[in-house]
């Protein structure tokens, strides 16, 4: 195959040359004059937060963040109900919405045209908060006594329509499956900092009684085609959060380890014969799990969490599967080096439930959200770990549904505007940016794409969004494509 590739391709490895070539930290200190001696620097240096251990490309200049905890609200939260405020959708109530907001935007086949749909006001009224005067509806009032330490941008907009295909270009960079997501590109550009966890963990969690379809696709945290030891691993929603990491009866630690290192001398050399990067994962893998055995029942036992840090992030802390305790378990990982923790909860999709499922959602999230933000201060880990809240895309300023019917009230899928916060990491605390038109339908001043956003997070980590790229079939690939612009305006 690789000789009829190369007279096809005179220009470009074949792939199985692809795979030998593919350098990794192993490969390269096997070969290196230095050999151990390199290896041994390294793992100290990765100790003193100096280098990352399984890095190629490392930081190209300071970061200000050093891990990112992402609490993705899937769905879509409505922008316009619960950080957007806009008086004027008071005045526009019940009115149809203006033809010039409309021009030649996509929306979902639920809407199918707008033209006609009636404008809606918020559910709850709104209220300025803070020093910084951020306006905060009545649902999230836990989130309005930190608004100091967060900052907003308001003019958020994505080429998706749907949840999906949105999901996938905020985390990956486009809307089809199959790229690296955001915690599997820093995995494998800044390597991990800890040594007895992964990398990268995702925890899911859906309000309960929610009438909300979402579904957690595995591509949400997927690797893509980098090597699949940089995808995330998913914590379940119970005590026991990784299945398998006790040793079955009669087998000792010892015997455990030993059974370890022989198979991973086969694995070796298996790699040593083929060169495919997927036996370096499932070395990796086998140590990590062994590791793990040690680290995750330590990681879950709260009985070292003084209760009130537990009641600050309310009552559903103490029910493993739940927002809340998925939000100190992330806030337990940063502690321990984890790089990247990815919160995902489901059930924003209020197409029919605005004046319902929205307070059972907002109630499940907003005390939680802040109290993570508190905990990170108080513990002084806020200012180089960037916490992110937010989803795919907003919800329309006009209603879905029959406006008599307060009970159904609902809000159809908008890309075009939408507010996401940021809190800590290198971001300006107490701070607005951006905003969308005058009835939140617009990202009009300093408008912010998905790829502007995304090179922002990876600059916040000390990378240039331009050169984490990876090789594959033929052109090299990176997170925001050939896109993105870092919004330098928020970096503190």
């Amino acid at each position: 195959m690789s000789d009829a590739w190369n007279i096809l391709n005179p220009n470009s490895p074949s792939p199985v040359q692809e795979r030998q070539l593919a350098m990794n930290r192993r490969h390269f200190f096997g070969r290196s004059a230095k050999g151990i001696g390199g290896a041994a620097l390294a793992t100290l240096l990765g100790k003193d937060g100096l280098m990352a251990a399984d890095s190629p490309v490392a930081s190209t200049f300071a970061p200000k963040a050093k891990r990112v905890i992402y609490l993705f609200q899937n769905g879509a939260p409505t922008h316009v109900d619960l950080f957007d405020y806009k008086p004027r959708l008071h005045e526009m109530h019940g009115k149809p919405v203006p033809e010039e907001y409309l021009g030649d935007k996509r929306f979902s086949t639920m809407t199918g045209d707008p033209s006609g749909k009636l404008m809606l006001e918020p559910v709850e009224p709104f209220a300025q908060h803070g020093k910084s005067g951020a306006w905060v509806s009545e649902f999230m009032p836990h989130t309005a006594k930190v608004v100091d330490d967060l900052c907003f941008i308001k003019s958020m907009h994505s080429d998706a329509v749907n949840h999906a295909p949105a999901i996938s270009f905020l985390l990956s960079g486009a809307q089809i499956p199959g790229r690296p997501t955001l915690g599997a590109w820093l995995n494998y550009g800044l390597g991990s900092p800890s040594e007895d966890l992964p990398g990268f963990v995702v925890m899911t969690s859906v309000s309960k009684d929610t009438s909300c379809g979402q579904i957690f696709y595995d591509f949400y945290w997927g690797s893509g085609f980098l090597p699949t030891r940089f995808q995330g691993a998913k914590f379940r929603g119970s005590k026991d959060p990784v299945l398998y990491l006790s040793n079955p009866d009669g087998m000792s630690a010892k015997l455990r380890r030993g059974l370890l290192d022989d198979l991973a001398e086969l694995n070796h050399q298996k790699y040593a014969e083929v060169g495919d990067p997927e036996i370096q994962t499932r070395i990796a893998q086998y140590e990590m799990a062994y590791k793990m055995q040690t680290s995750v029942p330590e990681l879950t036992d709260f009985s070292d969490e003084p209760d009130h840090v537990l009641d600050m992030y309310g009552p559903q802390v103490r029910e493993p599967g739940t927002f809340a305790y998925n939000c100190l378990m992330a806030r337990r990982l940063a502690e321990r080096g984890v790089r990247y923790v990815q919160c995902m909860h489901a059930g924003w999709d209020q197409h029919n439930s605005l004046t319902t499922e929205l307070y059972t959602q907002c109630k499940d999230t907003d005390q939680a959200s802040a109290a993570l933000v508190q905990d990170l201060k108080m513990r002084g880990l806020l200012d180089d770990t960037l916490v992110i809240w937010g989803g795919e895309f907003g919800r329309t300023p006009f209603i879905q549904g029959d406006i008599n019917n307060r009970v159904r009230w609902g809000r159809d899928h908008h890309p075009y505007a939408f507010t996401v916060w940021m809190a800590g990491g290198g971001v300006k605390p107490g701070m607005t940016y951006g905003a969308s038109d005058d009835l939140g339908f617009n990202a009009m001043e300093n408008p912010v794409h998905v790829h502007d956003f995304q090179a922002t997070l990876l600059h916040l980590l000390g990378i240039n969004h331009e050169q984490l790229t990876y090789r594959f079939q033929g052109r090299y690939f990176r997170l925001t494509d050939v896109h993105g612009h870092v919004v330098n305006d928020i970096i503190g």
